[in-house]
This record gives structure tokens, C-alpha cells and sequence, in this order.
């Protein structure tokens, strides 16, 4: 696995493998990696004959400097980890040279990054859309794979993609999750053992509304009953709760007191003492 500490050097790496006649899939990740980010890696090298990642904690999706500076990082597993799944080169850039001085340029999605989790995290998707759009322009995929758990961010980046004509083809990889449940994120490490067993109550709450759905309940009672399984975890503050139409993030069209008659996505946020968690899931009748 090549290590490219610069631009310039996965440029190289990139258009050695098109010299081959390699097709090139990305995972863009800011480290503290598990193995829900290797089921990203699996599934760009089951498309792809050439799988490049990047480890980056980007600055600018930060709005709390203490959660930028308390973001954990953890350089040496993350690449015995990627190595181990098959990546043939990962990108471990400077800070200055993603954003050299002077830097002014921004992406932004003008909708999808404003509603939702965006409005309570204002800059958030600004900053993921800026600096995906620099990382593909640096490596240029082919196809680039991002985990469903970040559901809004998904759709932000595909919309990006689509709107800018990158070419590049943006896939959904299913949430992993622990056995018990609890989506796998790089901010579980920072939970303490009280809080990781509240933050079930995420799971414990998607998976109330699944079955609900499956009875045709309302979207009102599946709302209700989602808050009320977080309402009950002591320890969970819900500080976010989001169900749309897939993909668009759309109001849903039906009436919330009649029987559910649409698929749903629905989007969690909650804190469980400094650590936001977010999960989500699709849900239909």
C-alpha cells in the first residue's frame, strides 16, 4: 500500500494505476477507523480494480473547536487496518495544502445542507461538500462510497455530484453495526461505558418504528414512538429528529394521522454526555 503524504504524490499513485488500465474507487474518511469504514473498502474494491483512501479530519465540518481537538486520531491502526483490506494507496494530507492561505472557495448545497441535521450544525455540510469536492479533484474516483449512517450527508454529496458533473458515481454502503445494535461510528471510543450502553436506545427507537411501519401506523405514532424509547434512556439528550421522503429529504406528502402509506427516512441525533451520535434508517409500510 503506498502512503502519499502530499497531493502531488497520489496524483502519481492515481495515474500509475490508470497506466495499468485500473479503474479507481475512493473511501474518504478522517480516521479513527472500524470496521464499518473497511465494509466501504470492500465494496470499492469489489468495483474496482484499485481502491484509494484518505484519512483526513477536516477542519472546516467543525463548529465546535473542542470536538475538532478531541476528535480522535489514531494514524498507525488506521493504516494497518487499511492495509489489511486491500487499499493499494491512502492520502494523509497536510492541513495547508487542502486549504492553502488565501483559500476562499466553498461548495454548498443551497437546500439539502440547510434543512435537518444542517440547521442545527449550521456550516456543517458546507465544509463536508468543500472538502469532498477538493479530494475527488485530487484523486478522480471513478466511483467514490460513503456509509448510510450519514444519510443527509449521502444525499448532500450526491446531489453535489450530480449538479457540479463530476462523473464520478456515488454509492451507499449499508450501516454496520455492533452486535448489539449500536451503529459503529469513531466517536463510540469516546463514550463512556454508561453512555455506550444508553446510546442503544438509538437503535432500540429504529427499530420500534420499523415494526410500527410494518403495521401501517401513522407517522405521527412512529414519531411519537420514537421519542418516547429515547425519552426513557436517562442519559440520552435527542436533539434531532427527521423523517422525510428517502434520498430528496422532502416533507413527507401523506397526512401524519393516517395509516403509513410511503417509504420513510428517518434521522436521528441525540447527545450522550459530550458525544453527539447520529444513526438513521429506512423504513416502509
Amino acid at each position: 500500500m503506498q502512503i502519499c503524504r502530499s497531493i502531488a504524490a497520489i496524483r502519481d499513485a492515481v495515474a500509475g494505476f490508470r497506466a495499468e488500465g485500473h479503474g479507481v474507487g475512493l473511501v474518504t474518511t478522517m480516521g479513527a477507523l472500524h470496521e464499518g469504514h473497511m465494509s466501504l473498502v470492500a465494496a470499492a474494491k469489489r468495483g474496482h480494480d484499485r481502491v484509494v483512501a484518505t484519512i483526513f479530519v477536516n477542519p472546516t465540518q467543525f463548529g465546535d473547536p473542542k470536538d475538532l481537538e478531541t476528535y480522535p486520531r489514531t494514524e498507525s491502526a488506521d493504516l494497518a487496518m487499511l492495509e489489511a483490506a486491500g487499499c493499494d494507496a491512502v492520502l494523509i494530507p497536510r492541513a495547508d495544502e487542502i486549504y492553502p492561505q488565501g483559500d476562499e472557495t466553498i461548495v454548498e448545497t443551497q437546500n439539502l445542507a440547510m434543512r435537518l441535521h444542517g440547521a442545527v450544525r449550521p456550516g456543517h455540510f458546507r465544509g463536508v461538500a468543500t472538502v469532498v469536492t477538493k479530494l475527488f479533484n485530487i484523486t478522480r474516483p471513478d466511483a467514490a462510497y460513503f456509509g448510510e449512517k450519514d444519510y443527509q450527508q449521502l444525499q448532500v454529496i450526491r446531489r453535489m455530484a450530480t449538479d457540479l458533473h463530476m462523473g464520478i458515481d456515488i454509492h451507499g454502503v449499508p450501516t454496520l453495526r455492533e452486535a448489539d445494535g449500536l451503529a459503529m461510528s469513531s466517536r463510540n471510543v469516546r463514550l463512556t461505558a454508561e453512555n455506550r450502553a444508553a446510546a442503544l436506545c438509538l437503535s432500540r427507537a429504529l427499530d420500534r418504528a420499523e415494526r410500527m411501519a410494518a403495521e401501517r401506523a401513522s407517522p405521527a405514532r412512529i414519531e411519537a414512538a420514537i421519542r418516547a424509547t429515547i425519552a426513557d434512556e436517562p442519559r440520552a439528550t435527542l436533539t434531532g429528529l427527521d423523517m422525510v421522503a428517502p434520498e430528496s429529504l422532502a416533507p413527507l406528502r401523506q397526512s401524519p394521522d393516517a395509516p403509513l402509506s410511503e417509504p420513510i427516512a428517518i434521522m436521528i441525533s441525540a447527545q450522550f454526555g459530550e458525544v453527539l451520535l447520529i444513526d438513521q434508517r429506512e423504513i416502509a409500510p
